[in-house]
């Protein structure tokens, strides 16, 4: 009897404590995006144009949100995921952005591969939370390369930036400043592709 006494809070101790670690709860996020009304009367262009992921860092072509806290490191917010990798994210935002401009009637991404006369690709450098002076601000940085397909040769290159304030320090504050950052960069791209390719012409 006394042993039998001894063993029930053993026995409620080991239902206490469960052997499998808790499981992180995760939440995903997708990219905020606020694209314009398309122009009544958009000008087509007579190209065919193929956005195409571009090449990131480690650190970055992933599918976390990362985060700078102090110069020189690189971290992620815990608990939080973009929908898709960064380079996707930002692929598809920027192909969203020509389709918006009603100017690109035959638009692609690398997902299809199908021919088109110009590719948009380059290398995505900072897709990133910075804290400066203990302020955050959403980093994005892209160098784009624009190349004529039909000819293999580059016609143009451009490095864009956007530092975006964060309206404070919680995660969906971060994810909304990454929605305007891109809607700012989405504009200067597209807009210097089409001055770009168009020169070509």
């Amino acid at each position: 009897m006394t042993r039998a006494f001894l063993a029930l809070p053993l026995l409620g101790l080991l239902a206490a404590c469960s052997i499998l670690p808790k499981q992180e709860t995760s939440r995903t996020y997708t990219l905020p995006a606020s694209p314009g009304p398309r122009p009544q009367a958009a000008q087509p262009v007579d190209w065919a144009l193929r956005v195409a992921s571009p090449v990131a860092p480690r650190a970055l072509d992933n599918a976390r949100i990362a985060v700078s806290p102090e110069p020189n490191t690189l971290t992620v917010y815990a608990g939080a995921r973009w929908s898709d990798s960064a380079p996707h994210l930002f692929r598809d935002r920027l192909a969203d952005a020509f389709r918006d401009s009603g100017r690109v009637a035959a638009l692609s991404t690398d997902d299809a591969n199908l021919a088109a006369d110009y590719e948009l690709g380059g290398t995505l450098t900072a897709f990133q939370t910075d804290y400066v002076d203990g302020t955050p601000q959403v980093t994005i940085r892209y160098d784009a390369v624009l190349a004529d397909t039909r000819r293999h040769r580059i016609v143009g290159s451009r490095r864009f930036e956007i530092r975006q304030p964060v309206q404070g320090k919680a995660v969906p504050h971060v994810v909304d400043a990454f929605g305007r950052g891109m809607d700012a960069l989405s504009a200067q791209v597209t807009g210097w592709t089409f001055q770009v390719a168009g020169a070509q012409r």
